[in-house]
């Protein structure tokens, strides 16, 4: 899978949090060599501004992110570097 279909793919799995900032980053040519980019997983930095986040602890919010994208997880996506908020939340 492409690149840029990955990202399509990460951003409409991700959709039902119902982002109010979704920033997406693939930073896959930082970690040229590394052992995870020969599987051909992708390394992405990712930014969720969601009021589905309210309340909820990083933890939680963490693992609503992951059970989205669960399926890219096995190979698609080797690394997620993840920062989420709440709406409001600096």
């Amino acid at each position: 899978m492409s690149a840029a279909t990955i990202e399509s793919d990460i951003r409409a799995r991700l959709a039902p949090l119902l982002p109010e900032t979704l920033e997406l980053q693939d930073e896959s040519g930082l970690h040229v060599g590394h052992p995870g980019a020969r599987g051909g997983g992708g390394h992405y930095r990712l930014i969720v501004v969601s009021p589905r986040f309210a309340g909820q602890s990083r933890v939680a919010r963490h693992r609503m992110v992951y059970a989205a994208l669960q399926p890219l997880m096995q190979h698609d996506i080797h690394a997620l570097a993840l920062v989420t908020r709440a709406p409001g939340e600096i």
